[in-house]
């Protein structure tokens, strides 16, 4: 035992046969970090993946919706005016300078959106799909690597 500069009296570790040494704390935040943040990075990335993919199911249906009121316009109205029985109408009536102008995040890149008509006895229903769009993370596997949306016009 040993009195200290403020007069209290001290016990020395060695004095009291205890031989206790300070843990080496070097690389424990490292290791923490490896531990939380391959999951951190996961979480990250799956808001990024969805919110694209959420982006390109909402600018699908817009393009769908264009593509039906193009059809209607340009098909469905002009036969309705003549009085005559409007004819199915399975053409695409959108340009690919109006779609670009519709839905830009879309056309990013080398994808191009594709837009089909297909018409049966009570509905004519217009599909946007992106073909060549994928997932960034493939731990969600193919399921979600093709959008598409549908707008159903009933005659």
């Amino acid at each position: 035992m040993h009195v200290g500069w403020w007069g209290k009296a001290e016990c020395s570790n060695r004095a009291s046969g205890a031989v206790m040494r300070k843990l080496d704390q070097r690389g424990v935040a490292a290791f923490e970090f490896c531990l939380v943040g391959g999951a951190l990075f996961l979480l990250i990335f799956a808001i990024f993946d969805f919110g694209r993919f959420a982006i390109t199911q909402q600018s699908l249906r817009m393009l769908a919706s264009a593509g039906a009121r193009a059809n209607i316009i340009n098909c469905y109205t002009p036969a309705v005016i003549a009085g005559t029985s409007p004819a199915v109408c399975t053409a695409d009536y959108l340009s690919t300078a109006e779609k670009q102008a519709i839905v830009p995040f879309l056309y990013n890149g080398s994808l191009a959106p594709t837009l089909s008509t297909t018409a049966d006895a009570s509905a004519l229903t217009i599909t946007a799909s992106q073909s060549g769009f994928a997932m960034l993370v493939p731990v969600w596997g193919t399921a979600l690597n093709a959008p598409t949306a549908s707008t159903k016009i009933p005659f």
